[in-house]
C-alpha cells in the first residue's frame, strides 16, 4: 500500500453536505485538506435525497396545476404525464450541483480521493480504491452520513421493497404503493406519487403524521392529505412484508385488529441508520452510542484530533445542520472560536403539499416546560397573496412566552412555509420579540406578511383576521 506524500492538516471522510462544506471552509482558511469519498460526490443529499426529491416535487406541483386547470381558465384534451421525464430532469439537476461541488473543492485546493476510508490511528487513514494508499493527517473529520433504516428481517431489494434512493430513479410510477413511515420522506414521496395518479397508502406507527411537528400542524396536514386522496393509517404497526407475485402484501395491526394491505411496491421511510460501521471507530477508540458518534459542542470526539459531523453524530438528521457543523469543526481546527450550534433553533422543513416548516418548541413541549403562552395564529386564507395564488391552506403559528416576550417557537403549514420560516429563526437568533417583528414593515402582498400578522396576534393586535 502506497503512502500519500506529505501530511494533510485535515482529512474529511465523506463528501455529503457536511463533508464538502467542511472541505471548502478548510481551503478558505488555508488548510491543506482532502475529502475521501467512496461513492458519489455530494453524498446522499445531493445525489439521492434532498435535491432530486425537491426536483420531483416541483414536477408534481406542475402536474397539479394541469390537473386543476379549470381554476386557471385553461382547458385541453389528451393530457399525459411522463414520470421518466421528471426523473431525467431531476438527474440533470443533480449532475449540475455535484459538478459544482467538485469545482468548488478544486477552487479551494481540496484534494478529492476516491475510495473507502478506514481509521487506523488518530493521524492515519487507509484508503482502499483504484490505488490503495495510506494518508497521514493532523486532524480527521468523520462525515460518513446515514442510510435508510429497515425493519428487522425486511430486505430492501430495490425492486418491490424500495428506499428513497430507489424511488428517485424509478422509470415509472407504480399503480399503487404502500409507504412505511409518515415522516418527511414518507409524506414527500406520498405527494410525488399521488400527483402521478398512484394509489398511495401511508402507514405510521405513531398517532400523527410528521410526529415531531406541532400537533395542530400534523392534524391540519393529515386533513389535507386525506382530502387529496392519500390514504393515511396512523397508530398502525407494520408486522411484516410478504412478496406476492409481482406485488407485495403488508401485514399491519391497529387497536388489536390485523389487516393486510396490497400494492405494487413498498417504500421504507422509517428513519435513518448511521454509517459508522467498518470505518475503524473501535481501532482508534472513538465512543459511540447506538452507532452514533458522540461529540462535544465543537464536534470533537473523545479522541484528540478527530471530529465528527452530520447524520453520523445524531439528530436532527438534516443537511443544513451537517453543513453548519462542518464549518464549526473546521474553524475550531483552524484555531478560531466558532459559536456552537443552538439545536433548538434549527429549522425543520418538509416539502409536501402543503409545505410544513418549524423552529423551536412545539406548543405541547412549551406547556410541558411550564411556559404560559401567548399564541399568534394567522391563517393563509386571510392572505391576499395566498388567495391570489389559489393556495391558501394552513397558517403561521407563533408561540411567545407571556412573561418575557421570548419567541419560543414557530410553526407554519402552507405555501412558502419552508422559505418564510427563516425570518422567525433569525428573530430567535437575535433574541428579538414580536415587537421587533411588528416594527419591521412587511411588503404587501406577500406570504411573509403572515409572520407579521401572527406577531400582532400574539399581542392581541391582529389586523387582517
Amino acid at each position: 500500500m502506497a503512502e500519500h506524500k506529505g501530511v494533510y492538516d485535515v482529512v474529511i471522510i465523506g463528501s455529503g453536505p457536511g463533508g464538502y462544506v467542511a472541505g471548502i471552509r478548510a481551503g478558505q482558511l488555508g488548510l491543506r485538506a482532502a475529502v475521501v469519498e467512496r461513492a458519489d460526490l455530494g453524498g446522499v443529499c445531493l445525489n439521492w435525497g434532498c435535491i432530486p426529491t425537491k426536483a420531483l416535487l416541483k414536477n408534481a406541483e406542475v402536474v397539479g396545476y394541469f390537473q386543476d386547470a379549470a381554476t386557471w381558465g385553461v382547458s385541453f384534451d389528451n393530457l399525459k404525464f411522463d414520470f421518466s421525464a421528471a426523473v431525467k430532469r431531476s438527474r440533470q439537476v443533480v449532475k449540475r450541483l455535484t459538478t459544482g461541488v467538485g469545482a468548488l473543492l478544486r477552487k479551494n485546493k481540496v484534494d478529492v480521493i476516491k475510495g473507502e476510508a478506514m481509521l487506523v490511528a488518530p493521524d492515519t487513514i487507509q484508503v482502499k480504491g483504484e490505488t490503495d494508499q495510506t494518508i497521514r493527517t493532523r486532524h480527521i473529520v468523520i462525515a460518513t452520513g446515514s442510510r435508510a433504516r429497515s425493519l428487522p428481517g425486511l430486505t430492501i431489494d430495490g425492486q418491490r421493497v424500495i428506499s428513497n434512493r430507489h424511488a428517485v430513479v424509478l422509470e415509472s410510477v407504480p399503480k399503487s404503493i404502500i409507504i412505511m413511515g409518515a415522516g418527511a420522506v414518507g409524506v414527500e414521496f406520498a405527494t410525488i406519487f399521488h400527483a402521478y395518479e398512484c394509489d398511495v397508502t401511508v402507514v405510521e406507527m405513531l398517532p400523527n403524521v410528521l410526529p415531531l411537528e406541532d400537533e395542530e400542524v400534523s392534524a391540519t396536514l393529515a386533513k389535507s392529505l386525506t382530502k387529496q386522496g392519500i390514504n393515511l393509517m396512523t397508530n398502525t404497526r407494520v408486522e411484516g412484508v410478504d412478496l406476492d407475485g409481482e406485488g407485495v402484501r403488508v401485514r399491519v395491526s391497529a387497536d388489536g385488529q390485523a389487516d393486510t394491505l396490497t400494492g405494487d411496491k413498498v417504500l421504507v421511510a422509517i428513519g435513518r441508520a448511521p454509517n459508522s460501521e467498518q470505518i475503524g471507530l473501535e481501532q482508534v477508540g472513538i465512543n459511540s452510542e447506538r452507532g452514533f458518534i458522540q461529540v462535544d459542542e465543537m464536534l470533537r470526539t473523545n479522541v484528540q484530533g478527530i471530529y465528527a459531523i452530520g447524520d453520523v453524530v445524531g439528530a436532527p438528521l438534516l443537511a443544513h445542520k451537517a453543513m453548519h457543523e462542518g464549518i464549526i469543526a473546521i474553524e475550531h481546527i483552524a484555531g478560531q472560536n466558532p459559536h456552537p450550534i443552538n439545536h433548538s433553533n434549527i429549522p425543520a422543513c418538509t416539502y409536501c403539499h402543503p409545505e410544513v416548516a418549524s423552529v423551536g418548541l412545539t406548543e405541547k413541549a412549551a406547556r410541558d416546560q411550564g411556559y404560559e403562552l401567548e399564541i399568534g395564529k394567522f391563517p393563509f386564507q386571510a392572505s391576499g397573496r395566498a388567495l391570489g395564488a389559489a393556495d391558501y391552506e394552513g397558517f403561521v403559528k407563533l408561540l411567545v412566552d407571556k412573561k418575557y416576550g421570548e419567541i419560543l417557537g414557530a410553526h407554519i403549514i402552507g405555501t412558502g412555509a419552508t422559505e418564510i420560516i427563516h425570518e422567525i429563526a433569525l428573530a430567535r437568533t437575535a433574541e428579538l420579540t414580536p415587537n421587533e417583528i411588528i416594527a419591521t414593515i412587511h411588503a404587501h402582498p406577500t406570504l411573509a406578511e403572515a409572520v407579521g400578522e401572527a406577531a400582532l396576534g400574539s399581542l392581541g393586535r391582529m389586523i387582517h383576521f
